[in-house]
C-alpha cells in the first residue's frame, strides 16, 4: 500500500511563482499552503489548484515551515518553497519510494537556476536538501533563516532534481541576500558568537577557492561566477554585521 503524501508550502505574495510549484506537486494526496498574509493573487491561485489554505502570521522561516508540517493530514511530508518545482524524475522516484519507504527521511539534489542558467557545479549543484520525511522522525529547525530539517535517523537519497528558481532579477536577489545576512548575524549574536577581523577577511576567499575551483564553479560561466561571488559577499556581510552588533551591545 502506498503511503499517502502531503505537500506543504509556505507563501507570501508569491503569485509569480506559486502556480508552477503547485502544478509540479499535483501528484500528492494533499497540498497545504500556509500563507502569511498575501495581498496579491497567491491565495486565489492556490485555491484554484485545490490547495488547502491556512493563514499564519510570519514566524520566521524555520518556525513557519514547522507550523506548516504540523497542519498536514498525513505523516509523510514533502516541504517545498514557492520558487521550487518537482522535476518529473524526482516525482517518479518519490512515488516509487512511497510504495515501500526504506528510510524515514530523504535528501534530493536541488538544482539552482541563476541568471537564466541551470547551474551544474559550485554552490548551485548538487545542493542536497532534506525535504521528504516522516514528521514523527524529523522536523524543521527554529532558525529564522537558512533553516534545515533535523533528524536522528539515517537519511536516504533520491535521484531527480528539485528545481529552484533562485532569483527573479539581480537587484531582487541582492536585496534578499541582504535580509538573510542580517537575520544570520542576529541569530549568531543571540548565540553569543563572535567574528574577528581574520574571519571576515579569510572567509570570502576560502569560500571562493572551494566553490569556484574545487567544486568546478568556473564551468558554469558568468552565472556561476556571479553566484559564487555573491555568496562570498554574503559571508563577509554576515560577519561584518555580527561584529557591528557586538560593538553596539558591548
Amino acid at each position: 500500500m502506498t503511503e499517502p503524501l502531503s505537500v506543504v508550502i509556505i507563501a507570501l505574495n508569491a503569485e509569480q511563482q506559486i502556480e508552477a510549484c503547485l502544478k509540479s506537486a499535483a501528484f500528492a494526496d494533499e497540498i497545504i499552503v500556509v500563507d502569511a498574509g498575501s495581498t496579491d493573487g497567491t491565495v486565489e491561485i492556490a485555491r484554484r489548484h485545490g490547495a488547502k489554505i491556512i493563514h499564519q502570521e510570519w514566524l520566521g522561516f524555520g518556525k513557519q515551515k514547522r507550523f506548516a508540517v504540523n497542519q498536514a493530514t498525513h505523516p509523510w511530508v514533502l516541504s517545498l518553497d514557492v520558487d521550487e518545482r518537482v522535476s518529473d524524475e524526482l516525482r517518479e522516484n518519490i512515488l516509487k519510494e512511497m510504495k515501500a519507504p526504506r528510510y524515514l527521511a530523504y535528501r534530493m539534489p536541488r538544482r539552482n537556476r541563476f541568471m537564466g542558467r541551470w547551474l551544474k557545479h559550485g554552490e548551485g549543484y548538487p545542493d542536497w536538501s532534506l525535504r521528504l520525511f516522516h514528521r514523527d522522525h524529523a522536523a524543521w529547525s527554529d532558525d529564522p533563516v537558512h533553516e534545515k530539517v533535523v533528524t536522528q535517523t539515517p537519511v536516504g537519497r533520491l535521484q531527480g532534481d528539485l528545481l529552484h528558481e533562485s532569483e527573479n532579477g539581480i537587484a531582487d536577489y541582492l536585496a534578499k541576500q541582504n535580509r538573510y545576512t542580517t537575520l544570520q548575524a542576529e541569530t549568531l549574536h543571540a548565540q553569543g558568537k563572535r567574528a574577528g577581523i581574520w574571519r571576515m577577511l579569510l572567509s570570502p576567499p576560502l569560500r571562493f577557492i572551494k566553490f569556484y575551483f574545487l567544486r568546478l564553479g568556473f564551468l558554469d560561466g558568468i552565472p556561476g561566477l556571479m553566484h559564487i561571488l555573491i555568496g562570498c559577499r554574503n559571508s563577509f556581510s554576515k560577519y561584518a554585521k555580527l561584529n557591528r552588533l557586538r560593538k553596539e551591545n558591548s
